[in-house]
């Protein structure tokens, strides 16, 4: 086990499917900052601003840049990030799935909208993790969790952020967005300091509060996926779309895409 986490982080991921890790990539947040300025300066194909006309301030994201930006690489290389990831899911390899930043800045009173990761995805299996870690520090703007929601016995329906339309074709196959709060759930949120990370399940149901302070809010997410992990297809176009990734239902995400960067 790595010396970052306890028996009680593993017990409580996979129980509630999200835990806090605190200073998981503390040794590397210079690095992350660059990389986030690098990938804003020079966004790749699938970035987004997430604001409507007349919505104050700025909410960017963009995601599938480790390849071609050198810190994001590094980091996912050699930070504990791997390591954490195979105890938490218990598996015995861990491989990339994609790296992913959010940048909100200050007066975006935009919060980031309420959903799982999972049924955007042509990933199928339970052994998978994504990290959040704030590359500022967090008081009131948090990531927040609904503990227990990766154990629901229907997900989600994916929406797309600016429309809020489903995202397939399909939607009585998932469940309507919930309202937590209303609905009084069990909605996890940290204090965190830079480097610190949020860990969940691709089911876990989360979101992010808006950002109206006078500080800009940064934060980098890696996704990872362990022994279970099998391409699965959707109704329609996933997110991220990997075109030409030519698997196959069953299939294990093929390693040249998706690195195995932990092995037991």
């Amino acid at each position: 086990m790595h010396p970052l986490i306890t028996q009680d982080h593993i017990d409580t991921f996979q129980r509630d499917g999200v835990v806090l890790v605190k200073g998981l990539f503390r040794d590397h947040v210079d690095q992350i900052r660059t990389g986030i300025d690098r990938n804003m300066r020079d966004p790749g194909p699938y970035a987004a601003e997430n604001l409507n006309a007349g919505e104050g301030g700025r909410f960017f994201d963009d995601y599938c840049n480790w390849t071609r930006i050198s810190e994001f690489e590094d980091v996912i290389r050699t930070s504990p990030a791997a390591h954490v990831a195979a105890d938490l899911m218990s598996s015995d390899k861990v491989q990339v799935f994609h790296d992913h930043i959010l940048v909100k800045e200050p007066g975006t009173a935009k919060p980031t909208p309420w959903h799982q990761d999972g049924p955007y995805y042509f990933v199928d299996g339970i052994q998978n993790v994504s990290f959040w870690s704030p590359m500022d520090v967090v008081t009131g703007a948090s990531l927040r969790c609904v503990a227990g929601s990766h154990a629901w016995e229907k997900p989600v329906l994916p929406t797309r952020w600016l429309s809020e339309s489903s995202f397939y074709p399909n939607d009585d196959e998932y469940m309507a967005v919930p309202d937590p709060e209303a609905e009084g759930m069990d909605v996890k949120e940290w204090e965190m300091e830079p480097g610190d990370a949020v860990a969940f399940n691709y089911g876990t149901l989360h979101g992010a509060r808006g950002n109206t302070t006078t500080s800009r809010r940064r934060a980098f997410s890696l996704r990872l996926i362990g022994d279970d992990a099998r391409y699965v297809e959707r109704a329609g176009p996933t997110s991220p779309p990997f075109p030409g990734h030519n698997m196959k239902p069953g299939q294990v995400l093929r390693d040249d895409w998706f690195p195995v960067i932990f092995q037991r």
